[in-house]
């Protein structure tokens, strides 16, 4: 299913900034980077579960947020897209 995740992370110090690039690897890794803080995830409900986990304790809910969209399996019809960046399939494969 079609996830979508962004996240906001207080880059004021630099632990801060060490979250913000622990969080941002975390995420290159399950899908496509769409704008800074914005991913495009195809998961399963497994992998959704791994990588909530992971993103989670990697973030500090004092200073940070994260927010998880599911888009499901007929996300085709919900996404319009204009501008610059072309758009790409997200079921195509992930090249790391």
């Amino acid at each position: 299913m079609l996830t979508l995740i962004t996240y906001d992370v207080s880059t004021a110090d630099a632990a801060g900034r060490k979250r913000l690039s622990k969080v941002a690897k975390i995420c290159v890794n399950y899908g496509q980077r769409v704008q800074n803080s914005v991913f495009e995830c195809d998961l399963d409900n497994a992998q959704l579960v791994v990588v909530r986990d992971k993103l989670l304790k990697t973030m500090d809910d004092k200073q940070d947020s994260l927010r998880i969209y599911n888009l499901g399996n007929n996300y085709a019809n919900r996404i319009e897209h204009y501008g610059v960046k072309t758009a790409y399939d997200p079921e195509d494969a992930l090249i790391l």
